[in-house]
C-alpha cells in the first residue's frame, strides 16, 4: 500500500490544491491522510476544510485544530522568537475569529490518532499509527533531534509492537510526500517500531 501523508496546511487553500492535484497525477497512490493543522496563518479556513470534506480524506487533529475547536487561550504552538509568538497570537485571534462554527464542529470531530492497517482490512500485518505531535500530546513536537529512546517511549505508549509505524507530523523529513510500506528497510528513526 502507497499512502499520501499530508500535513499543516494551516489554511494555505492554493498550496493544498496543488499538493492534492500533484497526488491524483502520481499512479499507485492508496490512500490520502492528513496529519493536522488543517487552519492557522493563511486566510481560508473554512475552504480548507471543505477541501479536504469534499475529498473525503480523513485524518487527525493537529494542535492549531484542537485548540481552535475549543476556543482555547493559545494555539500550543511552539516559537523560534519573540516577533514569531506575537504574530502566532495574531494569527490565532484571526481564526477562532473567522473560522465557521461547522469548521470549529469539524475540527472538534478530528480523532487524535488514526491507526491505519497497511494490508488492508482485518489483516494481522503492521499498523500505522498516525498521531499530531506524539501519542499522548498533539502540542509535544516529535523533532528530528529527539533521541531514539524517545522514540521508542512514544511508540510504546501508543501501544506499537514490531513491525508498527508511528508516524507524527512533526517530524517533517519522513511525514511530506509518499511513503511506500513495503519499504521494510526503514531504521527505527523513520518511525518503523523495531522493540
Amino acid at each position: 500500500m502507497r499512502y499520501a501523508l499530508i500535513s499543516d496546511i494551516h489554511a494555505n487553500l492554493p498550496a493544498l490544491e496543488a499538493v492534492l492535484d500533484h497526488i491524483a497525477a502520481r499512479h499507485g497512490i492508496d490512500a490520502t491522510y492528513h496529519l493536522g493543522d488543517l487552519v492557522g496563518y493563511a486566510p481560508w479556513p473554512n475552504e480548507t476544510v471543505a477541501l479536504l470534506q469534499s475529498r473525503g480524506i480523513e485524518g487527525i487533529a493537529g494542535n492549531y485544530d484542537s485548540t481552535v475547536a475549543t476556543n482555547y487561550k493559545h494555539c500550543g504552538c511552539r516559537y523560534e522568537d519573540p516577533r514569531q509568538e506575537e504574530l502566532s497570537h495574531v494569527s490565532f485571534g484571526w481564526t477562532k475569529e473567522h473560522a465557521s462554527q461547522e469548521t470549529k464542529e469539524i475540527l472538534g470531530s478530528l480523532p487524535f490518532r488514526l491507526d491505519v492497517r497497511v494490508e488492508g482490512g482485518h489483516s494481522a500485518g503492521p499498523t500505522l499509527i498516525l498521531v499530531h505531535g506524539t501519542p499522548t500530546l498533539n502540542t509535544v513536537y516529535w523533532t528530528e533531534d529527539r533521541p531514539d529512546s524517545f522514540c521508542t517511549q512514544m511508540a510504546s505508549l501508543a501501544g506499537a509492537k514490531k513491525g508498527d509505524v508511528s508516524w507524527p507530523a512533526e517530524r517533517r523529513r519522513f511525514a511530506c510526500g509518499v511513503h511506500d510500506t513495503r519499504n521494510r528497510r526503514a531504521k527505527n528513526r523513520s518511525g518503523v517500531c523495531s522493540r
